[in-house]
């Protein structure tokens, strides 16, 4: 039996959305015990560790989507891309994925704050520019060569970019635990706790939607419907 090059793409993309999809639950259950202000601080600290070891994972399962995705859209013919313009795509973003992780092998510094800040950063071009792609193509105006029977690939880029929308949400909660557990650390504080507390109501809806736009990203993936 002969594996092509899409194949193996295409089992790569599964595996990224496995972990993306996966790691986004581990989070959702730890952050219980992150913010269980009755736990002592240390256990609740080892709760957060665990956190962010689960959350890489998703991280870079939901960046190597988009590379992934790109090249078989390539394959397909929708992407108009080169063998120079795709290997330029990926280098980007092996560099993307190189930055998500420093900044989590250094989480605990003020060095990993400033990477993880700029790692949401590079979302902010990328999100309005999956829109706008997404959106200009399946109304006919490219740069995607896609129409009627393939208007499902742009449809899952538009999913793809709101999705990393409500990633970037959860990342901003997810950066300020380190520093609010700086702050408890120094003892107890109550305006914190309440922070914590509130911010983590706002993140488990957020995920609710999240789950739902992953699931919808799949279903366009897996029936290509319109």
């Amino acid at each position: 039996m002969h594996i092509g090059e899409l194949e193996v793409l295409r089992w790569a993309h599964i595996l990224a959305m496995v972990y993306w999809l996966g790691g986004e639950w581990g989070v959702f259950q730890t952050s219980y015990h992150v913010t269980n202000s009755k736990l002592a601080l240390d256990e609740r600290r080892r709760h957060m560790e665990t956190a962010y070891r689960i959350d890489i994972l998703a991280r870079t399962g939901i960046i190597l989507l988009l590379p992934l995705g790109l090249h078989m859209g390539t394959i397909y013919g929708f992407v108009p891309l080169d063998g120079v313009a795709l290997t330029a795509m990926w280098m980007i973003f092996i560099a993307w994925i190189s930055l998500t992780w420093s900044a989590f092998l250094a989480r605990e510094s003020d060095m990993g704050l400033r990477l993880t800040k700029i790692d949401e950063a590079i979302r902010y071009v990328v999100i309005p520019g999956l829109f706008l792609v997404s959106i200009a193509s399946m109304l006919g105006y490219g740069p995607l060569d896609i129409g009627p029977g393939t208007l499902w690939y742009g449809a899952k880029m538009a999913l793809y970019a709101f999705a990393l929308c409500i990633g970037l949400g959860l990342r901003f909660i997810m950066r300020a635990w380190t520093i609010r557990f700086r702050r408890l650390a120094e003892g107890p504080n109550p305006a914190e706790e309440a922070a914590l507390t509130r911010e983590i109501s706002i993140g488990r809806l957020m995920a609710y939607v999240y789950w739902i736009t992953i699931a919808s990203v799949c279903f366009l993936g897996a029936t290509k419907p319109f």
